[in-house]
């Protein structure tokens, strides 16, 4: 009898979802329901390969997780069947809180961050499955005897970060986050509990500190998706905005209740199971849905906003190291307020600034452990000779309608 259902992956061909407990997850609906939200939000707007979901994500971070118990097992790391299931249900659910989009209306539907959502739907399951997922729920809080286990979830080379730079790389055809994981994975060990890294795969791990810096600015944080993202975030709290006015709004009922309704983390704790319903109702396509109706309504920001969406006709996105002047500001902000024929209070949805921000490794928290030749296990940062550029790269950023008034030839 086979143990394990195979599917096909793209990135790594065949992979394995063991049957019981595991596969059983993989078929719920909470679960079913990451293959309707995109794992990369809009960033299709720039590489219109990159249309795969987190369904996709979570099945290769497990497939991942599955390839480093071996290694460790190997290696003679205690690493029992329970505690191997705990942890790969850990990283198969870790992004089941995911709104539509992923991380862009995170914090514009709900006061929710998505990993305190996933912890409300492992909850739910473990009542669900009587249980079973006590474990995965300690090793994902990091409450685990054995923390190493919390760091293949969640750590600095954990099988999440493996997973989507390998993945967002294939589907966006951007090379420069290809990261030899394979090697990686059969370079890790354990001292003392914690993951480390054997000596010889240093220079695999500077590989993927560089490729994880590069696909921020030039995927993750690319100024036209941004753009998109901060188009999004407007047209969505500016339909928020009437429907607290009092208009009524064409939206699927899991939308219109999110529209109406603004559950923080009080909310989830005190109606954890009818919240959680509500939400796992709702996906990218209520939003593209709504996107299309609003583009006739008789608010005229609001369909200009979901226009621009639906057509592709974006905002202009400027960076810059340095904050922008007040007197340019204020020449775009007359600008805009000339163009679009509306008052002051359309400025916020028109005129968005704000800053990003990215290191290539941070050694303030959970630095990577090198375990070298003669035994001794020494931080990253005094492992190499090579600048790890911990410093954070910080860009102030402005984006504004495209008209014709201040677009440079």
């Amino acid at each position: 009898m086979k143990n394990k259902k195979i599917l096909n992956d793209p990135v790594y061909g065949f992979v394995g979802i063991p049957y019981g407990i595991i596969f059983n997850l993989v078929e719920h609906p909470f679960f079913q329901r990451l293959r309707r939200i995109k794992q990369t939000s809009l960033t299709h707007l720039v590489y219109p390969g990159a249309l795969h979901t987190r369904f996709h994500h979570a099945l290769g971070a497990l497939h991942l997780m599955q390839q480093a118990i071996e290694v460790l097992r190997s290696k003679e790391v205690d690493i029992t069947p329970e505690e191997a299931e705990g942890v790969c249900i850990a990283i198969l659910l870790h992004d089941i809180g995911h709104g539509p989009f992923s991380h862009t209306l995170e914090h514009t539907l709900m006061q929710v961050t998505h990993e305190d959502i996933s912890i409300h739907f492992m909850e739910e399951l473990n009542d669900a499955y009587a249980g079973r997922l006590g474990l995965a729920l300690s090793i994902f809080r990091d409450e685990y005897e054995k923390p190493f286990l919390h760091q293949l979830v969640s750590g600095q080379l954990d099988m999440d970060r493996m997973d989507y730079l390998n993945r967002d790389s294939f589907f966006t055809g951007v090379h420069e986050g290809v990261i030899g994981y394979d090697r990686i994975i059969k370079m890790l060990a354990v001292r003392d509990d914690e993951l480390v890294v054997e000596e010889k795969g240093i220079y695999s791990i500077e590989k993927f500190l560089i490729a994880r810096r590069i696909m921020y600015w030039q995927v993750y944080l690319h100024k036209t998706v941004l753009s998109a993202e901060r188009m999004m975030i407007a047209a969505l709290q500016r339909a928020k905005d009437l429907t607290r006015e009092g208009v009524e709004l064409p939206a699927s009922p899991a939308l219109a209740y999110f529209l109406h309704n603004e559950p923080g983390p009080e909310d989830f704790k005190r109606h954890r199971k009818e919240l959680l319903q509500k939400f796992s109702e709702l996906d990218d396509y209520d939003i593209i849905a709504a996107l299309k109706r609003w583009k006739g309504v008789p608010d005229r920001l609001l369909a200009f906003l979901s226009r621009g969406l639906i057509d592709r006709s974006l905002f202009r996105l400027e960076f810059s190291h340095e904050p922008f002047s007040e007197s340019y500001l204020e020449q775009i902000r007359q600008g805009v307020l000339h163009w679009s024929g509306l008052g002051e209070e359309a400025l916020p949805y028109l005129l968005i600034q704000g800053q990003e921000s990215n290191a290539a490794y941070r050694k303030s928290k959970d630095e990577i452990k090198i375990l070298r030749k003669d035994g001794q296990v020494k931080p990253m940062s005094e492992s190499t000779d090579y600048d790890l550029q911990s410093r954070a790269i910080r860009k102030h950023y402005l984006c504004y309608p495209k008209a014709p008034f201040y677009q440079q030839e």
